[in-house]
């Protein structure tokens, strides 16, 4: 008995002291990725663009926000879209999922036997498990939706929450190419500080990227800055071309 006491004090404390270091806030850390990523390059490689073909950086600052207020809504509504749609498709699998145990039990139930041998459990450990699940039928279900299907069931304020990320973000990387152009009236001028400054904050941002997604952050870093760098010089080189 005291040997338990032991073990079993010592299991607590080891669970006290024991942190497991996951980072939960995934789905928010994509939406800004998505959002600054293109609002860094997208806005940036418009004024370059427009700068090749006009002198007044206050044209390219009204078309800017222009289109950073557009790509902003544009890619909310995105994200809106996108996570309704997961929720949809996670509902109607659930249905789906749910009628089945109804009306074939037996079948999900060999579903579920042959996903627990999956992981090594022989039939004389796996069984008791199969049978107490078919006792809780919400419980079923959602080991089949998890297990079967790989679907974990979405935040129902996810779509907003989305939305409202992604197009911050979109608009707060936006602003950064756009800024020197309010200031320098000079539109080539602006377009050589905008070009330091957007290559300055997309190797920190590719760096906090990298570090947040498990990436190499200075590979990540220097990956973003290229992408972007060449999105804006086709851009230029597209306004330089046709332009006057």
């Amino acid at each position: 008995m005291e040997e338990d006491r032991g073990a079993n004090s010592s299991g607590m404390k080891e669970a006290l002291l024991h942190r497991e270091k996951h980072f939960m806030a995934g789905e928010v850390v994509r939406d800004v990725i998505m959002g600054m990523s293109d609002g860094l390059t997208v806005p940036f490689a418009l004024a370059a663009g427009l700068s090749a073909a006009t002198a007044s950086s206050s044209i390219i600052v009204t078309a800017g926000l222009a289109e950073v207020a557009a790509g902003a809504i544009s890619m909310g509504l995105g994200g809106y879209l996108a996570a309704k749609s997961e929720s949809d498709h996670y509902v109607q699998e659930r249905s789906r999922e749910e009628e089945e145990i109804m009306s074939v039990p037996d079948t999900e139930a060999a579903e579920v036997a042959d996903i627990l041998a999956k992981y090594g459990l022989q039939p004389n450990e796996y069984w008791p498990v199969v049978n107490a699940l078919r006792k809780r039928p919400d419980a079923w279900s959602e080991f089949m939706m998890r297990f079967e299907l790989g679907l974990e069931k979405p935040d129902p304020k996810r779509g907003l929450q989305s939305a409202f990320t992604i197009a911050i973000a979109y608009v707060i990387g936006g602003l950064i190419p756009l800024m020197p152009y309010v200031f320098i009236p000079t539109a080539k001028n602006a377009l050589m500080v905008s070009a330091i400054v957007t290559l300055i904050a997309l190797l920190f941002f590719g760096y906090i990227k990298g570090h947040y997604t498990g990436n190499k952050p200075t590979s990540s870093a220097i990956q973003t800055a290229v992408i972007g760098a060449l999105a804006s010089a086709t851009a230029f080189g597209i306004a330089r071309a046709v332009g006057p």
